[in-house]
């Protein structure tokens, strides 16, 4: 590699979008700039709510080469890789284990890339800058929550440790029709999913699919009086913002899924996705009125209908949810990676994450053992 500068950004709105997205890609809009600048802009993710960005530009002399979406936090807020028990053991040790360093997409357990570059060389010079941005600001850990395959295969490479969880995915194995997926499931499972279908919307209820154009502020009012009303409800502080769904909508239109349901000319619930290149990405649901199997039908199986008429290879639906593999979404590894200042604080989390590979390791053969799917013509 020629000579390189790395440095720190407070705010994307100090890159070029063309730039950031030319080191990211086109196939997961959550790394894409104008997802990130929507988060800091609308004052989701922004150093008031505990998300201070510190994000990292690698520059040579043929311009930009690599970028990493990077915050400096306080809590482990939004996350969805759990560590509050780390938090905890350390703080009673003694030490501070907050602030910390992530490099993440905030609130959104979306697997990506993380080290944006197009090769190695420019994606092991950002690992180090995080890493000695990490020991100069003295925080306890850098963590690198939902990379893919290959950055969490890079991270370990250098030393830093590796964590694995699981989430519930669906794929498309070249179905013509939602009926045709259906003809895959066992019997049961079959006969189950299409009393569910059935059901939902039992009560007279509609449903869209609107992206593009199809989307005005009338559908992002009504979706953000959902995710108010849910996330107050499940975890007492939503976070994100009115805002952001506006700028979302000014951005990224295009990429944007908006899973709505209507009954008596009402909105009453929705759940938005966001199109990559090959995934339909399901991300926050709710709903101001309860009708049986609604969320089901809202969340997986538009989903499903979805990436299938547009030939999406597959559904990643967001965390957790056990429930989701009699839909046909079934457990797949996620990964994490860990840097941590701390050398006996170091070799206790590791302890602690050999044993925890094994039950995940186990948790996803057992899940895979009750797959829905037949295992010979019926």
């Amino acid at each position: 590699m020629s000579e390189a500068v790395v440095k720190v950004i407070n705010s994307l709105a100090e890159v070029d979008a063309s730039a950031w997205d030319a080191c990211a890609g086109p196939s997961n809009p959550f790394v894409s700039h104008a997802f990130l600048l929507a988060l800091e802009q609308s004052g989701s993710a922004v150093r008031r709510t505990g998300w201070l960005p510190q994000h990292l530009v690698l520059e040579t002399d043929l311009g930009i080469t690599g970028v990493m979406p990077l915050y400096l936090k306080s809590h482990s807020q939004g996350e969805y890789v759990f560590d509050h028990g780390w938090a905890e053991a350390y703080q009673r040790a003694g030490g501070a284990y907050y602030p910390k360093l992530q490099s993440c997409v905030p609130f959104s357990p979306v697997p990506g890339p993380r080290l944006l570059a197009h090769d190695t060389a420019s994606k092991q010079a950002l690992a180090a800058a995080a890493v000695e941005l990490a020991r100069r600001l003295e925080v306890s850990s850098l963590n690198i929550t939902f990379p893919d395959e290959a950055d969490w295969t890079l991270f370990g490479e250098l030393g830093f440790l590796q964590r694995t969880g699981e989430q519930f995915h669906w794929s498309n194995a070249g179905y013509g029709t939602f009926d045709d997926y259906l003809e895959a499931l066992a019997a049961r499972k079959r006969k189950a999913v299409k009393k569910e279908r059935r059901e939902a919307v039992a009560a007279g209820i509609e449903i869209f699919a609107l992206s593009g154009p199809d989307l005005t502020e009338e559908h992002w009012d009504a979706f953000f009086e959902f995710y108010m009303d849910t996330g107050s409800r499940k975890w007492g502080q939503p976070y994100l913002t009115r805002d952001f769904f506006t700028r979302l909508h000014a951005s990224m239109a295009d990429k944007v899924v908006l899973i709505m349901a209507r009954r008596d000319g009402r909105w009453i619930a929705g759940a938005l996705n966001l199109r990559g290149s090959d995934t339909l990405f399901g991300r926050n649901w709710g709903c101001i009125e309860q009708h049986p199997y609604l969320h089901f039908e809202i969340c997986y199986y538009q989903a499903i209908d979805y990436a299938i008429a547009h030939g999406l290879q597959r559904v990643e639906a967001g965390a957790q949810g056990e429930h989701k593999l009699a839909r046909g979404y079934l457990p797949v590894p996620t990964y994490s990676a860990h840097w941590i200042a701390d050398p006996a604080f170091r070799r206790a989390v590791a302890d602690f994450l050999k044993r925890e590979r094994q039950h995940i390791e186990a948790d996803i053969a057992a899940y895979t053992e009750h797959s829905p799917f037949r295992k010979e013509p019926d």
